[in-house]
């Protein structure tokens, strides 16, 4: 029987947008390396017929935003605009500034959708990831020449790395037991600095493929008895990492003493994109009215020590945003500056956890 006409899938970039020889041309401005997946936002922008496009990329990126603009206008019939604050990760999609900015589109690079989509109701989203491709090959060399056969080794990466980390455990595995694993909802071998998955016991090693410790440290919080490994792919330096359990458990320990006997707390929403989570505040000023612990809500996008220091009469602050600014900078500030899970640790409410929870 004859078949008949082939049905495009729902998903696929029409070939008029991805032979379009100007569109190529104008993507060239871009790096190489870096997937910006120029024809599906395009495509994207001109299926949802959106009349204004917000971008926004971590600052790593805004270097190439106005080249994005540029070509989002000259090939759609779109108005572009650069969000330039500041994103730290992906629970900074700021979709709220988008709407006020009167967008009906937003271009989110970068990081992973660890917003939900339909949560951003009435704007149009597109998560971009900006995949980077290295030089795998040294990547490999590299683990082959500082573990031994049968190591049992747990692959990790940021979003830009990920497709690399879970193609480096395709090759690695007929020589060592690999895991790559996934903390959802993020990809396999993804983590965050607030997210990360805990680990079997029997693991060697973590390897963590990227630049800088942030992330890497999420992992290494989460699992405190694994060695751990960094290979930056732009030195294409191997190094072992080291964390501070103790002193960080007895930094968020002394600060959770200290708040037991505040009398007046603050309550700090983070209004940084999506941080914030009016669900916890809630929790929290309930357990503090049940309490008769008199409190103060504070809405702040970023968090400093010279802004608290606004507030003597607060005796310690609990704040709903991220866990890891009290981790790294908690003791920078006078008060005690706690997450919600110290917070609860301080009301009595829970016992102390290990390893320390921060998702």
């Amino acid at each position: 029987a004859a078949r008949g006409p082939a049905r495009r899938a729902a998903q696929q970039i029409p070939e008029e947008i991805l032979s379009n020889a100007e569109l190529r041309e104008a993507a060239e401005a871009l790096p190489r390396n870096y997937n910006f997946e120029i024809p599906k936002t395009i495509w994207r922008i001109r299926q949802a017929q959106a009349k204004k496009v917000a971008l926004q990329m971590p600052e790593g990126l805004l270097m190439f935003a106005c080249t994005i603009a540029d070509i989002v206008e000259r090939f759609t019939d779109a108005e572009a605009v650069v969000m330039g604050d500041v994103t730290y990760g992906a629970c900074c999609v700021d979709d709220y500034t988008a709407r006020a900015l009167g967008a009906d589109f937003l271009v989110h690079y970068g990081h992973s959708c660890l917003i939900p989509i339909d949560a951003t109701q009435g704007l149009k989203m597109l998560y971009v990831f900006v995949d980077i491709k290295i030089d795998t090959s040294h990547f490999l060399e590299t683990i082959r020449f500082n573990f031994t056969a049968g190591t049992s080794l747990a692959l990790v990466s940021t979003i830009q790395f990920v497709s690399t980390v879970q193609a480096a455990s395709q090759e690695l595995h007929s020589q060592y037991k690999v895991c790559v694993p996934q903390c959802k909802p993020l990809s396999p071998g993804e983590i965050l600095g607030c997210t990360s998955p805990r680990l079997a016991q029997d693991t060697d090693a973590i390897v963590y493929l990227g630049d800088g410790r942030f992330h890497l440290e999420s992992i290494m919080i989460a699992n405190p008895g694994i060695p751990a490994y960094r290979y930056d792919p732009y030195s294409k330096v191997f190094s072992q990492e080291h964390y501070g359990h103790e002193r960080m458990r007895r930094a968020r320990q002394d600060a959770i003493h200290t708040a037991a006997s505040a009398r007046c707390w603050g309550l700090i929403l983070g209004t940084l994109g999506r941080q914030g989570s009016p669900g916890i505040l809630q929790h929290l000023e309930s357990r503090l009215c049940a309490l008769g612990r008199p409190f103060v809500r504070v809405l702040l996008s970023e968090i400093f020590p010279s802004k608290l220091r606004l507030f003597p009469d607060v005796d310690a602050w609990v704040q709903v945003a991220c866990p890891r600014l009290s981790i790294d900078w908690g003791e920078a500030f006078s008060k005690p500056l706690l997450t919600p899970y110290e917070a609860a640790v301080a009301l009595q409410d829970i016992e102390w956890q290990q390893p320390y929870p921060m998702d």
